[in-house]
């Protein structure tokens, strides 16, 4: 499964409804992520973009987060990555290799998060699962 981009116009949307201003630098960022295929770090966009400050990036990144238009996941070494976000209950994987970052959904998995919540006392409020792997194209070019 790949990723759809995320939409410029549904993001600045979700921005202004939460009451943000936008900015120009904030357009520039959005339009970044949008061509953006997978996954992706905040180095990788403010790499992208000149005249726009890291801080602005990262600002900006959080703020698209908060109003789930992206995804934050943690790499295996605690690096940030984010990924358009889809509006159901989603799961990830990441390629520690190229960075590709898929979603998923599992019965399996949703089995157990109910079954947590009669073995946990007080309310499960959310929750994060990244898998990490080799996708099947880094494995590809391993062979020889």
């Amino acid at each position: 499964m790949t990723i759809a981009p995320t939409s410029q116009l549904d993001a600045i949307a979700a921005l202004e409804d939460a009451g943000f201003r936008i900015t120009g630098q904030r357009r520039q960022v959005v339009a970044a992520i949008d061509r953006k295929d997978g996954g992706f770090t905040a180095e990788d966009i403010a790499n992208e973009l000149d005249g726009v400050g890291r801080a602005t990036v990262y600002r900006t990144l959080k703020l698209l987060v908060n109003v789930d238009v992206i995804c934050k996941l943690a790499l295996p070494d605690g690096t940030p990555m984010y990924s358009p976000s889809r509006v159901e209950h989603h799961h990830h994987s990441v390629c520690t290799s190229c960075g590709a970052v898929e979603e998923f959904r599992d019965t399996t998995v949703e089995r157990v998060l109910r079954s947590l919540t009669r073995e946990i006392e007080g309310e499960i409020v959310g929750h994060r699962m990244e898998v990490f792997i080799r996708c099947q194209r880094c494995l590809s070019n391993d062979t020889p």
